[in-house]
């Protein structure tokens, strides 16, 4: 009986080899569906939940991939364009503008920016670049648009609250002026005549130093009413100007400015400083005050100018000796 012997025929070793490995292959499939299989019991969802989140996912993906290519595509633009005629078809234009809680401000900086949106469709009027146009102006603190169909924008404002006025020296010798918030912030420049009995302030940096001044005046509220202007020295120390035109040195720091203030009123009011002759009070000194009187310098030295002249008369006029008495 004969045999055939095969060319290239699998030896024991091979054969061997190739059962271990599929042995490792199914050992290892049989860890890796005990992990997952472990893991899939751990969540708090059952299968049936689990094939719906992943086809959730799935159409997901789908539709944020054809958003992306909608995009590229811009079929959202054609979108919005589309809806902005239809609305403005049936009536939905901008045609009425309504402005609310403007009191000091002029009105016309206002409709100069809202009605670029006239005749816009209410869908196409960006609302927040409006209002960020609007928060622009120095007058408007914060500000809200909203529609109110069918052809009304609505437009309300906070306005900054004037304050003081600043004073701005000019090269021309012509001071400027300008009304100015509790923070500082500039609002609008006016004539002197704008005035109108407001507070006026000067120096360098003093619209930093508004909110202080604030409450440094608060805390004399007898002379509030009287002061008229404040002068901020050398960024350290105020000089305040009531409305008599006398003035007032305060010391630096916020405190001490405080003390000699209210020290100042309980003066005032005990022995009536403001309107009085003097016309300055200087409080730099925590342990006294110095008041400047007009005309007081004068007419101390003509005073000892006069005692040294009736004193030179009296050392240069003869002596008389007293007259002789005879005795009868």
């Amino acid at each position: 009986m004969s045999q055939t012997l095969r060319r290239g025929g699998s030896s024991a070793a091979k054969t061997a080899a190739r059962q271990g490995a599929r042995r490792k292959v199914r050992a290892a499939r049989k860890r890796t569906g005990s992990l997952l299989d472990r893991a899939m019991a751990l969540l708090p969802l059952s299968e049936r939940q689990l094939q719906r989140l992943f086809l959730v996912g799935i159409l997901g993906g789908a539709l944020g991939v054809a958003f992306l290519v909608a995009s590229l595509a811009g079929v959202p633009t054609l979108a919005a364009g589309q809806v902005a005629r239809l609305a403005d078809a049936a009536g939905f234009a901008v045609n009425r503008v309504e402005v609310r809680g403007v009191e000091h401000m002029n009105e016309l900086t206002i409709y100069e920016r809202v009605l670029a949106a006239r005749n816009q469709a209410m869908t196409a009027v960006d609302l927040d670049a409006l209002r960020g146009e609007l928060l622009q102006l120095s007058w408007v603190e914060d500000a809200r648009v909203s529609r109110q169909l069918p052809d009304t924008l609505i437009v309300d404002i906070v306005e900054r609250k004037p304050r003081a006025v600043l004073r701005t020296p000019a090269p021309n010798g012509a001071d400027r002026y300008a009304l100015i918030d509790g923070t500082g912030h500039v609002l609008e420049a006016i004539p002197p005549s704008r005035i109108h009995g407001r507070l006026v302030l000067s120096g360098d940096g003093v619209e930093a130093e508004v909110e202080a001044l604030s409450r440094l005046i608060a805390a004399a509220p007898a002379l509030q009413p009287q002061v008229a202007a404040a002068e901020w020295k050398g960024d350290r120390r105020w000089n305040l100007t009531f409305r008599t035109g006398q003035v007032l040195f305060l010391p630096e720091g916020e405190t001490q400015a405080a003390n000699a203030l209210v020290a100042f009123a309980r003066m005032d009011g005990a022995n009536r400083l403001l309107g009085g002759r003097a016309v300055a009070f200087d409080m730099r000194d925590p342990d006294r005050i110095y008041i400047r009187v007009p005309g007081r310098a004068e007419a101390s030295a003509k005073a000892k100018l006069a005692r040294a002249r009736a004193l030179a008369s009296a050392a240069a006029a003869p002596v008389t000796p007293p007259a002789r008495q005879e005795n009868e």
